[in-house]
């Protein structure tokens, strides 16, 4: 008996920390070449970059997360589609005021582009 709530326990342990989604803010960006992470290699435009704290001296290179848009950060009423976009982080978007700074074609899978910035829930 000992051992199966062990196991629950565990099982639950591991399913609650993958699904707790951490919150941010974004922003977007369209130039996407050349990026700090890979010089003059195109990743497409599902991509984004991370803010000084997030990018941790490069170590979020290639790292994949699953954005949610959670809400407006200024006037725009209702910027979310209520859809997540997978993006890679590419680039170092030094002194952003956003966690990430999502490719404009990113950003507008998740929220209306007039919004400009929006408050986030991302998952690594």
């Amino acid at each position: 008996m000992g051992k199966r709530i062990l196991i629950v326990v565990g099982i639950f342990a591991s399913l609650l920390s993958v699904a707790v989604a951490i919150p941010g803010i974004a922003t977007f960006y369209t130039n996407y070449v050349p990026s700090a992470c890979y010089g003059n290699k195109s990743f497409g435009v599902m991509i984004a970059a991370a803010n000084d704290s997030l990018w941790n001296n490069g170590a979020a290179c290639g790292k994949v997360f699953q954005v949610t848009c959670k809400g407006p950060r200024n006037p725009v009423p209702h910027p979310c589609t209520g859809k997540t976009v997978t993006v890679k982080v590419v680039d170092h978007c030094p002194g952003c005021p956003s966690t990430l700074d999502l490719s404009k074609e990113a950003f507008t899978q998740i929220a209306n582009p007039v919004a400009g910035i929006i408050n986030i829930d991302y998952i690594q």
